[in-house]
């Protein structure tokens, strides 16, 4: 016989605890299934070190990268100058086959 997946042992607790978060995150949990969230966390050290994790990686999120920094230096504000010719060259410029009507009149 084959098995496909590795079985996995888990609790009445984690199973609980995976479902009501499911329908917290989906909006529908109702507010005795968030008391129950609340008290299984409050109860399983194994749960609530889950939690306490998740929470901390959410206050302490990553560093940009290089690539986001230079993406953002690279979006300086342009110059007054700079926006009448961009304003220009859009006016000039034929979309496709159509014609501009600024151009015709």
């Amino acid at each position: 016989m084959k098995h496909g997946k590795q079985l996995e042992r888990r609790t009445f607790n984690q199973d609980r605890f995976e479902i009501l978060i499911k329908r917290q995150k989906n909006g529908t949990a109702t507010f005795n299934e968030l008391s129950e969230l609340d008290e299984i966390v409050n109860r399983d050290p194994d749960i609530r070190e889950i939690v306490l994790e998740e929470m901390q990686d959410a206050d302490n999120p990553k560093p940009p990268d290089d690539d986001q920094i230079q993406a953002i230096q690279k979006s300086t504000r342009k110059s007054f100058i700079e926006k009448i010719k961009a304003f220009i060259n859009r006016l000039f410029t034929t979309p496709g086959t159509q014609l501009n009507p600024a151009i015709i009149g």
